[in-house]
C-alpha cells in the first residue's frame, strides 16, 4: 500500500500542471476551466489505474500526450459532415432533413443582425416568435392555430400537461410505442400528469374499446403514430373520423401524435405506397382537434 501511496504522491498537482508551457499554450483557445476539467479527467484515470494495477505509475510524457490529444479533440467542432449511406433519407441520428440553400442563406442573413424575433414592428411592442411560422403552417395544414416547440415529444407532453393533467387519456395498446431518444408514450404521459388508459390488444383495437373506456375522468382520445413499428396481417383500428365523432359526442378532445408528419401527398414526391402516411392536413380534416408532429 505504501508503494501505491508513493506513486500517487508522484503525480503533479493541478497548480503545477496549469503553469506548464504546453498547458498554457492551449488556455486561450479552450479557457482555463475547460483545461482544468480535461486534466482532472486524465488525472482521475491515472489514479484509478495506479490503485487497481500494481505495475501502473505516473508517466509525464504519456500524460502530456494524452492531455494534448484531448485538447485537440475539444478544440474541434463536435458536429461534423458525414455521408448518409443508411438508405433512410430523413434520418433522426444524422440531422433529419437537409435544409435548402435558400433557407440556409436566410438564416445566415438573419443571424448576422438584430431581428424582430419577438417584436411586432407594426404595433411597436413585444410580439410572439411563433407569429413568423404560424400563418405558414396554418396555410399548409388548414389548422386554426399552430405552435413550434423543441420536438414532437415536447409537443405531446406540452399538450397533455395543458389539457389532460390529472385526467385520463385513452390509447390503443398497439400504439404504446417507444420513439427515438428512448421517449416512451407511458413515460411522457406520466411526466405530463395524465393517466394512461390502455385499450384493445396489440394487433386489434375497435371503436367500442374506446367507447367502453370513456369515463367522467376522460379528457382525450389519443392516436399515436407507430413510427417504424408495424404489425401486418390480422389487425384492426378505427377510422380517424369515427374517433373524432366519438370524442366530440362525449365533449372530449381527439388528439393525434403524427410522428414525423407529412405535409405533402406522398404520391407527389414519389413515395412508395407502403410508405405513404396520411398528411397533417388530412388528419385535421378527419376531425382531429390537436395534431403534433416533427
Amino acid at each position: 500500500m505504501s508503494d501505491k501511496r508513493q506513486k500517487l504522491r508522484a503525480i503533479p498537482g493541478m497548480d503545477i500542471l496549469l503553469e506548464s508551457d504546453w498547458v498554457q499554450s492551449w488556455e486561450k483557445e479552450l479557457g482555463r476551466l475547460r483545461i482544468k476539467r480535461i486534466i482532472n479527467l486524465e488525472l482521475s484515470a491515472i489514479r484509478n489505474n495506479i490503485i487497481e494495477n500494481d505495475e501502473a505509475k505516473f508517466n509525464a510524457d504519456e500524460f502530456k500526450n494524452s492531455c494534448l490529444a484531448a485538447f485537440i479533440f475539444a478544440s474541434r467542432p463536435s458536429l461534423k459532415r458525414v455521408i448518409n449511406a443508411t438508405g433512410v433519407v430523413i434520418h433522426t441520428n444524422l440531422g433529419r432533413s437537409l435544409i435548402a440553400d435558400e433557407a440556409v442563406d436566410a438564416m445566415t442573413q438573419t443571424a448576422k443582425y438584430y431581428s424582430n424575433l419577438e417584436y411586432d414592428l407594426s404595433a411597436g411592442k413585444r410580439g410572439q416568435r411563433n407569429s413568423h411560422v404560424e400563418d405558414i403552417l396554418c396555410s399548409i395544414t388548414g389548422a386554426e392555430a399552430a405552435m413550434v416547440v423543441n420536438n414532437n415529444a415536447g409537443a405531446v407532453m406540452l399538450a397533455l400537461s395543458a389539457l389532460a393533467k390529472n385526467s385520463e387519456v385513452v390509447v390503443s395498446r398497439g400504439e404504446i410505442v417507444e420513439i427515438g431518444g428512448s421517449f416512451r408514450i407511458p413515460d411522457i404521459m406520466e411526466l405530463s400528469g395524465a393517466k394512461l388508459i390502455e385499450i384493445g390488444t396489440t394487433n386489434r383495437t375497435h371503436l367500442f374499446d374506446y367507447e367502453r373506456a370513456i369515463t367522467e375522468k376522460t379528457s382525450i382520445l389519443l392516436k399515436v403514430h407507430p413510427s417504424n413499428f408495424r404489425i401486418e396481417g390480422f389487425t384492426a383500428s378505427p377510422e380517424r373520423k369515427d374517433l373524432a365523432k366519438l370524442a366530440h359526442e362525449n365533449n372530449l378532445i381527439f388528439m393525434e401524435d403524427a410522428g414525423s408528419g407529412l405535409l405533402v401527398e406522398g404520391e407527389s414526391i414519389n413515395l412508395p405506397k407502403a410508405s405513404r402516411d396520411i398528411t397533417i392536413k388530412a388528419t385535421l380534416e378527419s376531425g382531429a382537434d390537436i395534431v403534433t408532429f416533427s
